[in-house]
């Protein structure tokens, strides 16, 4: 696995030593290492494990700078050969983000620090999958980018075992080595390990420092690190306050040290007082790993590493007298500071070594690389939505382990409960809450938090187009239509004559690579919409074992005005289905049907039930299935009886059966040829010929095909 870190530069901090442990981890277990930075100190260790670095400011905050870095990580992704890239930080996240898109390469993000919600922060959560190595930065973006909690993977840094060994505390005490500036037997030595930067909290452990030295004699403070870029000045703050507090002969400014454990070895305790979130902090298991007992904030990532008075001991942010009494406690109390040591090295042991972390990652960069994202996008109508099933049953067969998701509007969402095609249901409501333009651009970036590799298009409308591309899914897949299909990237022509709905999906299926045969429509009914179903007919008094029921569904919806039977055609043939096969008829419907089915109810001597207005999606496949056959305009009941197997006859008048029904089911096609049909008008200036010719008799006609003729 060839495998890219890019973050802005290699110099001291413990994401930088955290990059570099990993690409020695990846060079010894026969991986390729490659890292892209701004260059520094860290480099050196680079070559000499053999990993390659290349050297590009990725790290400037300029636009033009950052579009020049896009082609050029390009270039290295190409040259390398690499599998997949991991971004350290927001700039060369950008960076990364958009060159993986135009590579087709999986992209992963770390998140190190406790990032502002605002835009340039966004692209943290952009990637397959966000690595955070505590569980406050975890929650952070949850709560805060909105990341979906399945794209969240925990895995704290680690620590070289063998580089950071143990040793006893109180050895240390009267066994220190030999290094310039240190106290020597019997003294005392604090340390502090971190970059120059107020938001470390250094003022306040020098100030506590100013009432511990008065009480610990040959008492030392070592303030390792360097001042951050464009932080300069707050080192002379922090020399003045040492003076100004005459401390000078305590605290000694060691500047940047390359050896790390060399330090932890001379040290009696280590501090960390941060002021703001830490994401991790790594000095703190260095620290523990080396037997050093530490006190630190109680902040961000560092309480997942410490329980107070366990393995180490923990102060509020900012509190000066707490963080005095801490240190004076592992001064005075050796055996307190030995046992919180031992117990710490320990913990470390277990859950923070250097391998265990390391093959953690690998194993993620091998599902990254080969799982699949895909977002499928059907809104409505809830027929249309019905006919996507063998469309999903295909892809999930082709990606049997990938995520699939489905955009799918409010009033339809139910057809996929209990679907085992697809692991999550993204509901938008296009009538309501994202009928604007901020909310379509809310709903892309829902959609790119989830970093789709592919977006399958069956709506194929201006809106779903828009975002389609605004997921930045590498691949959109769809029909060229004019409707700013422009912003697919893998579109097909319609087709020049009819087709069935469901073959006109698999078109698009089949530019994905994505074959299939298999037209046949489904759904799910849970066992409470069967009980539902049952109580229902026992409430009406039908019994299924001595009188049959048919199902009628006489309208389409309150758009489609010209699909409509006319009610006074409904009522005869309730009368004659129960005169000539004695049968009860259930009248279904929404509650925009409830008056036309009382209508019908009030015209028809056999008084048909009427279920509209009281059935759910699933409880009216429910319903359906216990029907001996169903009569249907061309509407989404048509599509339902064909999930559940149940015999229909379809009344088609404005569309045209060749390109709406299903092909995979027993069902008659009843239509009238006339010279304006099919027309595919809502409303019609013409008295609605084409339902209105469709006679009580040529129903009954169709019914007798399937029930046979019984004579009363």
């Amino acid at each position: 696995m060839n495998v890219l870190q890019i973050l802005p530069e290699l110099n001291i901090g413990g994401v930088e030593r955290g990059t570099v442990d990993l690409a020695r981890y990846l060079m010894a277990n026969d991986h390729k290492a490659v890292v892209v930075s701004g260059g520094g100190r860290l480099v050196r260790e680079l070559d000499m494990i053999g990993a390659r670095h290349y050297r590009l400011p990725v790290g400037k905050k300029s636009l033009i700078t950052m579009a020049g870095m896009v082609g050029k990580l390009c270039e290295i992704i190409k040259r390398e050969n690499i599998d997949i890239v991991h971004a350290r930080s927001r700039v060369p996240g950008w960076i990364a983000f958009f060159a993986c898109k135009i590579t087709k390469r999986p992209f992963i993000t770390t998140a190190h620090g406790y990032y502002k919600n605002i835009f340039t922060s966004q692209v943290m959560g952009w990637s397959k999958f966000v690595i955070a190595a505590s569980h406050v930065i975890a929650r952070h973006m949850i709560d805060g980018f909105k990341i979906p909690r399945s794209k969240i993977k925990f895995i704290p840094r680690g620590v070289d075992l063998n580089r950071f060994e143990f040793g006893e505390p109180k050895e240390k005490r009267i066994k220190k080595r030999d290094l310039p500036g240190l106290a020597r037997d019997g003294g005392f030595t604090v340390g502090v390990i971190s970059r120059l930067t107020p938001i470390k909290g250094h003022i306040y452990l020098i100030k506590a420092l100013s009432v511990v030295s008065r009480m610990v004699p040959k008492l030392k403070l070592l303030i390792v690190g360097e001042p951050s870029p464009g932080k300069e000045g707050y080192k002379r703050e922090l020399e003045l306050l040492v003076r100004r507090l005459g401390l000078s002969q305590v605290v000694e400014f060691t500047g940047w040290k390359e050896d790390i454990p060399e330090v932890m070895s001379q040290l009696d305790l280590l501090v960390l007082p941060s002021v703001t979130q830490e994401a991790f902090g790594r000095v703190i298991i260095e620290a523990q790993a080396c037997g050093v007992p530490v006190v630190a904030t109680r902040i961000g990532g560092i309480v997942d590493l410490i329980e107070d008075g366990v393995n180490g001991l923990l102060v509020t942010p900012e509190d000066i007298q707490a963080l005095t009494e801490s240190m004076l406690k592992i001064y005075k109390d050796p055996e307190s500071a030995q046992r919180l040591a031992v117990e710490a090295r320990r913990n470390v042991e277990e859950k923070f070594s250097l391998d265990k972390m390391a093959q953690r990652t690998v194993d993620l960069y091998k599902e990254t690389i080969e799982s699949r994202n895909i977002l499928v996008i059907k809104v409505s109508a809830l027929g249309d939505v019905i006919l996507s099933m063998p469309s999903l049953g295909a892809i999930r067969s082709k990606y049997p382990n990938a995520t699939i998701k489905v955009l799918v509007g409010l009033e339809s969402r139910q057809v996929f409960k209990g679907c085992p095609y697809i692991d999550e249901v993204i509901v938008c409501d296009f009538k309501g809450r994202d009928r604007s333009m901020k909310s379509l651009w809310r709903l892309g970036a829902l959609l790119r938090n989830s970093n789709f590799d592919m977006v399958i298009d069956l709506q194929n409308n201006r809106r779903s187009h828009i975002l389609a591309f605004l997921s930045l899914a590498p691949l959109r897949f769809g029909y060229s239509n004019g409707k700013l299909s422009f912003l697919l990237n893998k579109k097909v022509e319609g087709p020049k004559d009819y087709i069935d709905p469901v073959s006109h999906q698999f078109r698009t299926l089949n530019l994905a690579g994505i074959k299939s045969d298999n037209k046949r429509l489904k759904l799910w009914p849970q066992e409470e919409e069967e009980e539902w179903a049952e109580g229902f007919i026992k409430a009406n008094w039908v019994n299924l074992s001595k009188q049959r029921l048919i199902g009628i569904s006489p309208r389409a919806s309150r758009r489609w005005s010209s699909k409509n039977w006319p009610v006074q055609n409904v009522a005869l043939l309730c009368d004659e289905l129960a005169r000539r096969f004695n049968t009860r008829v259930v009248i279904t419907g929404t509650k925009d049907d409830i008056r036309e089915a009382h209508s019908i109810r009030s015209m028809a001597k056999s008084k048909p039930i009427i279920a509209a207005g009281k059935t759910d999606i699933l409880q009216l496949a429910a319903l359906i299935k216990r029907c001996s056959i169903f009569i249907t305009t061309d509407s989404a009941a048509m599509h339902i009886a064909s999930c559940v197997k149940t015999p229909f006859i379809a009344l088609f008048g404005p569309t045209e059966h060749e390109r709406h029904a299903p092909v995979s089911a027993e069902y008659t096609v009843i239509a009238k040829e006339l010279k304006c049909r099919p027309c595919y008008r809502p409303t019609c200036g013409k008295g609605y010929k084409c339902m209105k010719k469709i006679s009580v008799e040529d129903v009954m006609n169709a019914v007798e095909r399937y029930l046979g003729y019984e004579p009363r």
